[in-house]
């Protein structure tokens, strides 16, 4: 079976894409590799994996001819970063990922998989399912909302369309992120032996290894069509639903080192938390990673120095330094036309 991964080169997606490797696929990776083709350099002597250095926005539609599976995660990745330029996360995150859909359905994919997010619920008193009215905050959210609207309607006999919500996730990746929340949290403690805690520390949030993500996934694709077709699955485990303050505790004693918690900024608005029954009923889904495990595993990395965070380790930072460098190059561009 051939998988074309979207973002593929991606924090979820490196991940996945060796998941999927593993288990037998072909898998056609597209990425603009904003952040690099390190992710994925290893893979590109595999046989049964190919790499289409591309955008989702002006892609060549050829690339699907053959696919069986789309698994699009291609999307300028959380709140503050989808904040840097509203539009640019609407016309990527929204009307870019309609046309994956549109011409995956087109050229006669027979399933299409959507990462969406839990941030779609916002704030919530309630805990929330599947079936709660949603409460998107950010653009980010908001243009995960609009898509999901959107693509459920695509779904008929021939077009098997899943929409995922994926919990904030966490763990070691081959395409490291130090701006999620139990990464960033390990990556202080190991540098400064201080957790930072946003807010009072008292907001809500559904968390989920990468790993486990990624099982997700492949449970999609290998059930029966008619259990997810048309079917939005939140992603994740009724465990792992922490506070924020809680979450920092569990990480300090899972390292064992000597740490103290200090606050920064202002309440953080987004808070909820997300019931996981319909994952677990419907496709069988446990999650297997804990918290705990990543910030182990994390701490241990960054002791031996397999992993660094550097810029490109913070989102918002690198796209910030991409913007930035993009506006020099024009710039000097412009300013050689004018000599």
């Amino acid at each position: 079976m051939r998988v074309l991964v979207t973002g593929g080169a991606g924090y979820i997606g490196s991940t996945l894409v060796r998941m999927l490797l593993d288990s037998g696929y072909d898998v056609i990776c597209l990425d603009r590799l904003f952040f690099g083709i390190e992710p994925i350099r290893e893979l590109l002597d595999n046989p049964n994996f190919k790499l289409v250095k591309d955008d989702i926005r002006w892609f060549d539609p050829k690339v699907l001819r053959g696919v069986d599976v789309v698994i699009d995660l291609a999307a300028l990745s959380n709140d503050p970063a989808g904040e840097l330029d509203p539009a640019k996360t609407y016309d990527i995150n929204y009307l870019g990922r309609m046309r994956v859909a549109r011409l995956s359905k087109e050229y006669g994919v027979k399933r299409y998989i959507f990462a969406s997010t839990c941030s779609v619920y916002g704030f919530q008193e309630e805990i929330v399912n599947e079936e709660s009215q949603l409460n998107p905050l950010t653009t980010y959210a908001k243009s995960a909302m609009l898509a999901e609207k959107d693509l459920l309607p695509l779904a008929d006999r021939n077009f098997v369309v899943t929409i995922l919500r994926f919990a904030t996730a966490y763990g070691l990746s081959y395409r490291m992120r130090f701006d999620l929340v139990v990464n960033a949290m390990t990556l202080s403690l190991y540098k400064k032996g201080v957790i930072m805690v946003g807010g009072d520390g008292q907001q809500k949030r559904p968390l989920v290894h990468v790993k486990d993500i990624s099982r997700a996934i492949i449970k999609v694709i290998e059930a029966e069509p008619d259990i997810v077709n048309g079917e939005i699955f939140n992603v994740g485990s009724n465990k792992q639903n922490y506070r924020i303050i809680d979450l920092a505790k569990e990480i300090g004693e899972a390292v064992g080192k000597p740490y103290r918690i200090e606050f920064y900024g202002e309440i953080d608005r987004r808070s909820y938390e997300v019931d996981f029954t319909k994952i677990r009923t419907r496709l069988n889904y446990e999650t297997k990673y804990t918290v705990r495990d990543a910030a182990r595993e994390i701490y241990q990395a960054l002791k031996e120095g397999k992993v660094k965070d550097d810029l490109r380790t913070i989102t918002v930072k690198w796209y910030k330094h991409l913007l930035n460098t993009y506006r020099l190059i024009k710039d000097v561009e412009l300013y050689g036309k004018l000599l």
